[in-house]
């Protein structure tokens, strides 16, 4: 039979056995919640990383993106004013050329030898930028003019009928000159608004069906428009 110090012995060994076992237990424990809480931790790091780095990115993108959009204003703004001042410097151009047309109509023998030209003469155009005869051949054509150069219009007609006539191989026309309707009188300061022609003719036939406009004005907007920048 055991004796009161064999079962102290024993008993003293059972519990130094568990409380090693606990201890041990408790370490591995320990451990396993230390090596847990490390990798969570560099799970969460890695995770902040990268959305660190793709909020990083976005910005990045929305400020290159930004930027391209900035210059993309910027570059339309200046194209904007290129081409606004290039209109400015063109309309400036025509109003300067359209003041000269005035003094043509001045000399009156310069003018009146270049109303039997536009009499004769087609419309100026791209496609026919060259001399040629009336684009109406009609046997009767009816032609208005500024009122102020009826007599120098009606001086040029014969000649100009028969110089068509030459050139078309034609009888020469009739050409019945408006007295009801005449052309807008030349530009003034007084009425810089309103309708206004430099001079020239406009040639139609009898029903109105086919009309040339040999004015100035028609003229210098034709060569104005061949000149600019396509």
């Amino acid at each position: 039979m055991m004796n009161d110090g064999d079962v102290a012995r024993q008993l003293k060994q059972m519990t130094d056995f568990i409380r090693q076992e606990a201890v041990e237990k408790a370490a591995e424990i320990e451990a396993a919640a230390a090596e847990e809480f490390q990798i969570e931790k560099l799970q969460l790091v890695e995770a902040e990383k990268k959305r660190i780095r793709l909020e990083f990115e976005r910005n990045e993108k929305q400020g290159d993106i930004k930027k391209k959009i900035e210059y993309s204003k910027q570059l339309n703004a200046s194209r904007l004013e290129v081409l606004q001042a290039q209109d400015d410097l063109a309309m400036s151009m025509l109003e300067a050329a359209g003041k000269e047309l005035l003094y043509i109509t001045r000399d009156h023998h310069v003018y009146k030898n270049l109303l039997r030209i536009f009499i004769v003469q087609d419309k100026l155009t791209k496609k026919n930028p060259e001399q040629s005869l009336l684009r109406l051949k009609e046997p009767a054509v009816i032609l208005r003019c500024r009122k102020e150069d009826r007599e120098l219009v009606e001086s040029v007609l014969e000649s100009a009928k028969n110089e068509y006539a030459d050139k078309a191989n034609v009888y020469p026309p009739e050409i019945v000159v408006d007295r009801n309707v005449y052309l807008p009188p030349a530009p003034s300061h007084y009425e810089a608004h309103g309708p206004s022609c430099s001079g020239g003719v406009v040639l139609a036939s009898r029903d109105g069906k086919i009309v040339c406009e040999n004015t100035l004005d028609a003229r210098l907007e034709v060569v104005f428009r061949k000149k600019l920048p396509e």
